[in-house]
């Protein structure tokens, strides 16, 4: 019964202690940062977020196409066939 008190106590006294040290190695590297370079630091995250977050929307949008390009295709695909049958084909261009 006495030693689990114990035991627990140790433990409890070694996290505290390993807390401190982490709290005192961040503020030693905080300690060159003025509010300039934080807003900085805070700006270039800020363009990376939105500069990933673009290429992501254009990710997904190539790997999900939408209903209306397919409808559109199929329709394109179905003009085709009757405009060789009728010969109105124009070239257009050089």
């Amino acid at each position: 019964m006495l030693y689990a008190p114990l035991i627990i106590a140790s433990i409890s006294l070694f996290l505290c202690l390993y807390a401190c040290v982490r709290v005192g190695q961040f503020i030693n590297a905080s300690k060159g940062l003025d509010w300039e370079a934080v807003a900085n630091i805070t700006g270039d995250l800020a363009t990376t977020k939105k500069t990933i977050q673009t290429l992501n929307n254009r990710l997904n949008g190539m790997h999900s196409p939408k209903l209306a390009d397919q409808e559109l295709m199929m329709q394109l695909m179905q003009r085709q066939p009757n405009q060789q049958m009728n010969g109105q084909i124009k070239n257009v261009g050089g």
